[in-house]
Protein backbone atom coordinates (compact mmCIF):
# COMPACT_ATOMS: atom_id res chain seq x y z
CA UNK A 1 0.00 0.00 0.00
CA UNK A 2 1.28 3.45 -0.94
CA UNK A 3 0.25 6.34 1.30
CA UNK A 4 -0.65 9.89 0.41
CA UNK A 5 2.39 12.15 0.45
CA UNK A 6 2.19 15.94 0.73
CA UNK A 7 4.17 17.78 -1.92
CA UNK A 8 4.66 21.38 -2.97
CA UNK A 9 5.95 22.04 -6.49
CA UNK A 10 7.44 25.29 -7.83
CA UNK A 11 9.55 26.31 -10.80
CA UNK A 12 10.15 24.50 -14.07
CA UNK A 13 12.83 22.43 -15.73
CA UNK A 14 14.71 19.38 -14.43
CA UNK A 15 13.16 17.86 -11.31
CA UNK A 16 14.81 18.67 -7.97
CA UNK A 17 13.44 17.02 -4.81
CA UNK A 18 14.34 17.93 -1.22
CA UNK A 19 13.84 15.58 1.75
CA UNK A 20 13.77 16.85 5.35
CA UNK A 21 15.17 15.31 8.52
CA UNK A 22 13.86 13.64 11.67
CA UNK A 23 10.85 15.23 13.38
CA UNK A 24 10.36 17.97 10.81
CA UNK A 25 8.55 18.58 7.49
CA UNK A 26 9.05 19.99 4.01
CA UNK A 27 8.70 23.61 5.12
CA UNK A 28 12.20 23.39 6.62
CA UNK A 29 13.51 24.13 3.10
CA UNK A 30 11.79 27.55 3.02
CA UNK A 31 15.06 29.59 3.09
CA UNK A 32 16.25 28.03 -0.18
CA UNK A 33 12.94 27.22 -1.89
CA UNK A 34 12.90 30.25 -4.17
CA UNK A 35 16.53 29.87 -5.22
CA UNK A 36 16.21 26.13 -5.92
CA UNK A 37 12.99 26.67 -7.89
CA UNK A 38 14.92 29.02 -10.15
CA UNK A 39 17.27 26.16 -11.02
CA UNK A 40 14.60 23.56 -11.79
CA UNK A 41 11.18 22.14 -10.93
CA UNK A 42 11.44 21.91 -7.15
CA UNK A 43 9.38 19.44 -5.13
CA UNK A 44 9.27 19.75 -1.36
CA UNK A 45 7.62 16.84 0.40
CA UNK A 46 6.71 15.71 3.88
CA UNK A 47 8.30 12.31 4.40
CA UNK A 48 5.74 9.56 5.10
CA UNK A 49 4.67 9.81 8.73
CA UNK A 50 5.63 13.48 9.07
CA UNK A 51 3.67 16.72 8.65
CA UNK A 52 0.78 16.27 6.22
CA UNK A 53 1.92 12.83 5.01
CA UNK A 54 0.29 10.27 7.31
CA UNK A 55 1.99 6.91 7.65
CA UNK A 56 -0.13 4.43 5.64
CA UNK A 57 -2.23 1.95 7.60
CA UNK A 58 -0.98 -1.61 7.60
CA UNK A 59 2.60 -0.73 6.59
CA UNK A 60 5.40 -1.57 8.99
CA UNK A 61 7.34 1.36 10.45
CA UNK A 62 10.80 0.49 9.25
CA UNK A 63 13.55 2.08 7.15
CA UNK A 64 12.96 0.00 4.03
CA UNK A 65 9.30 0.99 3.96
CA UNK A 66 10.09 4.67 4.56
CA UNK A 67 12.35 4.53 1.51
CA UNK A 68 9.82 2.61 -0.59
CA UNK A 69 7.00 5.02 0.28
CA UNK A 70 9.22 8.02 -0.48
CA UNK A 71 10.44 6.54 -3.77
CA UNK A 72 6.85 6.00 -4.89
CA UNK A 73 6.19 9.74 -4.49
CA UNK A 74 9.23 10.90 -6.48
CA UNK A 75 9.22 12.13 -10.08
CA UNK A 76 10.39 9.57 -12.65
CA UNK A 77 13.92 11.00 -12.48
CA UNK A 78 15.26 13.76 -10.25
CA UNK A 79 18.15 15.48 -8.57
CA UNK A 80 17.65 14.25 -5.00
CA UNK A 81 18.73 16.34 -2.00
CA UNK A 82 18.34 14.89 1.51
CA UNK A 83 19.10 16.51 4.84
CA UNK A 84 20.10 14.48 7.93
CA UNK A 85 17.71 11.48 8.14
CA UNK A 86 16.45 12.57 4.71
CA UNK A 87 20.00 12.14 3.44
CA UNK A 88 20.02 8.57 4.68
CA UNK A 89 16.71 7.97 2.87
CA UNK A 90 18.01 9.65 -0.30
CA UNK A 91 21.17 7.52 -0.25
CA UNK A 92 19.19 4.29 0.09
CA UNK A 93 16.86 5.33 -2.74
CA UNK A 94 19.89 6.08 -4.94
CA UNK A 95 21.24 2.60 -4.13
CA UNK A 96 18.03 0.71 -4.82
CA UNK A 97 16.72 2.76 -7.76
CA UNK A 98 19.75 4.43 -9.39
CA UNK A 99 17.89 5.06 -12.66
CA UNK A 100 15.51 7.35 -10.76
CA UNK A 101 18.26 9.55 -9.27
CA UNK A 102 20.06 11.87 -11.67
CA UNK A 103 22.27 13.21 -8.90
CA UNK A 104 22.47 12.72 -5.14
CA UNK A 105 23.19 15.42 -2.57
CA UNK A 106 23.33 14.73 1.17
CA UNK A 107 23.28 17.62 3.63
CA UNK A 108 24.58 17.26 7.19
CA UNK A 109 24.05 13.54 6.79
CA UNK A 110 26.04 10.36 7.23
CA UNK A 111 25.86 6.79 5.98
CA UNK A 112 26.05 5.81 9.66
CA UNK A 113 25.03 8.30 12.35
CA UNK A 114 26.25 6.82 15.68
CA UNK A 115 29.78 7.49 16.87
CA UNK A 116 31.87 4.34 16.76
CA UNK A 117 35.25 4.15 18.41
CA UNK A 118 37.96 4.57 17.55
CA UNK A 119 37.60 6.28 14.19
CA UNK A 120 34.00 7.00 13.23
CA UNK A 121 32.70 10.41 14.41
CA UNK A 122 28.97 10.80 14.93
CA UNK A 123 26.18 11.10 17.50
CA UNK A 124 26.92 9.49 20.84
CA UNK A 125 24.60 6.44 21.06
CA UNK A 126 23.61 7.49 24.58
CA UNK A 127 22.14 10.73 23.17
CA UNK A 128 19.85 8.86 20.77
CA UNK A 129 18.88 6.45 23.54
CA UNK A 130 18.04 9.32 25.89
CA UNK A 131 15.82 11.01 23.31
CA UNK A 132 14.05 7.71 22.71
CA UNK A 133 13.30 7.26 26.39
CA UNK A 134 12.01 10.83 26.72
CA UNK A 135 9.73 10.74 23.67
CA UNK A 136 6.84 8.98 25.39
CA UNK A 137 7.00 11.32 28.40
CA UNK A 138 6.97 14.67 26.59
CA UNK A 139 7.47 14.23 22.88
CA UNK A 140 7.07 17.91 21.95
CA UNK A 141 9.74 19.04 24.43
CA UNK A 142 11.99 16.17 23.32
CA UNK A 143 11.74 17.26 19.68
CA UNK A 144 12.47 20.86 20.70
CA UNK A 145 15.59 19.73 22.58
CA UNK A 146 16.74 17.82 19.51
CA UNK A 147 16.27 20.96 17.40
CA UNK A 148 18.39 22.92 19.84
CA UNK A 149 21.11 20.26 19.57
CA UNK A 150 21.01 20.58 15.78
CA UNK A 151 21.81 24.30 16.02
CA UNK A 152 24.50 23.94 18.69
CA UNK A 153 27.59 25.91 17.72
CA UNK A 154 25.90 27.99 15.04
CA UNK A 155 26.42 31.76 15.42
CA UNK A 156 22.70 32.07 14.55
CA UNK A 157 21.54 29.32 16.92
CA UNK A 158 18.63 31.21 18.52
CA UNK A 159 17.31 32.50 15.21
CA UNK A 160 17.73 29.08 13.60
CA UNK A 161 15.77 27.30 16.34
CA UNK A 162 13.03 29.93 16.29
CA UNK A 163 12.56 29.57 12.53
CA UNK A 164 12.67 25.76 12.65
CA UNK A 165 10.03 25.66 15.40
CA UNK A 166 7.73 27.92 13.38
CA UNK A 167 7.91 25.58 10.39
CA UNK A 168 7.60 22.49 12.57
CA UNK A 169 4.51 23.58 14.49
CA UNK A 170 2.71 24.96 11.43
CA UNK A 171 1.98 21.35 10.43
CA UNK A 172 0.82 18.27 12.38
CA UNK A 173 3.51 16.78 14.58
CA UNK A 174 4.65 13.29 13.68
CA UNK A 175 3.15 10.61 15.95
CA UNK A 176 5.35 9.31 18.75
CA UNK A 177 5.66 5.90 17.09
CA UNK A 178 6.98 7.53 13.88
CA UNK A 179 9.47 9.63 15.83
CA UNK A 180 10.60 6.60 17.83
CA UNK A 181 11.06 4.56 14.65
CA UNK A 182 13.05 7.44 13.14
CA UNK A 183 15.45 7.43 16.09
CA UNK A 184 15.90 3.70 15.63
CA UNK A 185 16.79 4.33 11.99
CA UNK A 186 19.39 6.92 12.97
CA UNK A 187 20.83 4.47 15.49
CA UNK A 188 20.86 1.33 13.34
CA UNK A 189 21.01 1.98 9.57
CA UNK A 190 24.52 1.53 8.18
CA UNK A 191 25.09 2.23 4.48
CA UNK A 192 28.86 2.66 4.64
CA UNK A 193 29.76 -0.55 2.83
CA UNK A 194 27.38 0.27 -0.03
CA UNK A 195 28.55 3.80 -0.89
CA UNK A 196 31.06 2.54 -3.44
CA UNK A 197 28.13 1.25 -5.55
CA UNK A 198 26.83 4.76 -6.20
CA UNK A 199 27.61 5.80 -9.77
CA UNK A 200 25.58 9.00 -10.18
CA UNK A 201 27.11 12.43 -9.36
CA UNK A 202 27.26 12.63 -5.57
CA UNK A 203 27.71 15.84 -3.56
CA UNK A 204 28.00 16.02 0.23
CA UNK A 205 27.49 19.23 2.23
CA UNK A 206 28.52 19.49 5.90
CA UNK A 207 28.56 22.13 8.62
CA UNK A 208 31.93 22.76 10.26
CA UNK A 209 30.22 23.36 13.63
CA UNK A 210 27.82 20.39 13.40
CA UNK A 211 27.49 18.51 16.71
CA UNK A 212 25.48 15.64 15.19
CA UNK A 213 27.47 14.89 12.03
CA UNK A 214 30.96 16.13 12.91
CA UNK A 215 33.07 17.46 10.07
CA UNK A 216 35.73 14.91 11.04
CA UNK A 217 33.64 12.25 9.30
CA UNK A 218 34.25 13.86 5.90
CA UNK A 219 37.59 12.15 5.26
CA UNK A 220 36.12 8.73 6.15
CA UNK A 221 33.27 9.19 3.67
CA UNK A 222 35.74 10.53 1.09
CA UNK A 223 37.42 7.12 1.23
CA UNK A 224 34.13 5.21 1.02
CA UNK A 225 32.85 7.28 -1.93
CA UNK A 226 36.00 8.55 -3.68
CA UNK A 227 34.10 9.79 -6.75
CA UNK A 228 31.91 12.12 -4.63
CA UNK A 229 32.54 15.79 -3.86
CA UNK A 230 32.26 17.42 -0.45
CA UNK A 231 31.87 20.94 0.89
CA UNK A 232 32.12 22.08 4.51
CA UNK A 233 30.13 25.24 5.29
CA UNK A 234 32.49 27.22 7.54
CA UNK A 235 30.03 28.98 9.87
CA UNK A 236 27.19 26.43 10.01
CA UNK A 237 26.10 23.60 12.24
CA UNK A 238 23.53 20.93 11.34
CA UNK A 239 21.31 23.06 9.05
CA UNK A 240 23.58 24.98 6.63
CA UNK A 241 20.68 25.82 4.29
CA UNK A 242 19.10 27.73 7.21
CA UNK A 243 22.21 29.23 8.80
CA UNK A 244 23.72 30.33 5.47
CA UNK A 245 21.22 29.87 2.62
CA UNK A 246 23.28 31.94 0.17
CA UNK A 247 26.38 29.87 0.81
CA UNK A 248 24.37 26.67 0.51
CA UNK A 249 22.87 27.70 -2.84
CA UNK A 250 26.24 28.86 -4.15
CA UNK A 251 27.83 25.49 -3.29
CA UNK A 252 24.97 23.45 -4.75
CA UNK A 253 24.72 25.60 -7.88
CA UNK A 254 28.42 24.98 -8.53
CA UNK A 255 27.81 21.23 -8.29
CA UNK A 256 24.65 21.40 -10.39
CA UNK A 257 26.47 23.36 -13.05
CA UNK A 258 28.88 20.44 -13.62
CA UNK A 259 26.06 18.03 -14.49
CA UNK A 260 24.99 17.11 -17.99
Amino acid sequence: MVGKVWTDVSGSGADIVVLHGWGLNGLIWTPVTEALSQLGRLTRMDLPGYGDSPWPDGVRLEFSELCNQTLAALPERCHLIGWSLGGLVATQIALQAPARVQSLTTVASSPYFPAQEPAWPGIEPSVLSQFGKQLSKDFRRTVERFLALQSLGSPHAKADVKAIKEWLFSKPMAPVEVLDAGLDMLAQVDLRAQLSRLQMPFFRIYGRLDALVPAQVVTQVDALAPHSRSYIAPSCSHAPFISDPDGFISAWRSFYGTLD
